[in-house]
């Protein structure tokens, strides 16, 4: 799973005000297995058809942003990077054609992983691993990452109308396993606000840094439509 261009994606969920939902969230379908397993079938079907890749979650500044990061902060390139919900696996193919050579994609839909690894053989790459992987239901098998990247799973999960409070806590606990003492934490979300964020990864992460985004203005008032952070795990 993962999310439209800058300030679109989940966030349509959201209502801060005037609903009795827990934390501001509407329960919604985005948050649901079976939703994002039919877009992908159908993206897989698309891509299949006609070529097209599909979106690219959070447009192609979200990205360039990361990967900005990760160079002025000087990442080696064979650093261990996981992708959680990589969609249709065009962030993993930024990230091998900049030069990262150890890269793991996961997605908890079969057909997004197939599709991810059709865009990755089309575009001639074969050092990106990928896993059909429910990241609130983790194998052993993944840890030790020195870098973890969300652009919009956790909004997703935060819509899950089953006990979506519950399922946010299993996340943390899951990124903690998966990511190294000191390892980063890379994420881009449309739902939740820095403080907001701050307060979900409390436990055990620490702030990085603010990364820049997207600002909007309306009525008077300014703010931003995506908060993107980087955690450290402490």
């Amino acid at each position: 799973m993962s999310a439209g261009a800058d300030g679109g994606g989940a966030a349509a969920a959201r209502s801060r005000e005037g609903s009795s939902a827990k934390d501001g969230f509407v329960p919604s379908a985005l948050g649901t297995r079976e939703h994002w397993d039919a877009v992908y079938e159908r993206e897989l079907q698309t891509f299949q058809e006609y070529g097209d890749t599909g979106e690219i979650w959070f447009g192609e500044e979200s990205m360039n942003r990361l990967i900005k990061w990760m160079q002025k902060h000087k990442i080696p390139l064979d650093a261990s990077v996981l992708d959680i919900g990589t969609g249709n696996g065009v962030f993993l193919v930024e990230l091998a054609k900049f030069g990262f050579s150890n890269i793991t994609g996961i997605d908890y839909s079969p057909s997004a992983i197939q599709l991810s690894g059709n865009i990755i053989e089309k575009e001639g790459l074969s050092n990106i691993n990928l896993k059909v992987e429910d990241f609130l239901n983790l194998s052993t098998k993944l840890s030790g990452f020195h870098i973890c990247i969300d652009k919009g799973t956790f909004d997703a999960i935060s819509l899950n109308p089953d006990n979506a409070v519950e399922k946010r806590k299993q996340y943390v606990k899951s990124l903690s396993s998966v990511l190294r003492v000191k390892g980063f934490f890379l994420i881009t979300s449309c739902n939740w606000t820095k403080e907001e964020l701050l307060n979900e990864f409390s436990e055990g992460f620490e702030l990085f840094e603010e990364l820049p985004t997207p600002k909007f203005s309306f009525g008077g008032r300014s703010g931003n439509s995506v908060a993107a952070l980087v955690f450290q795990k402490s």
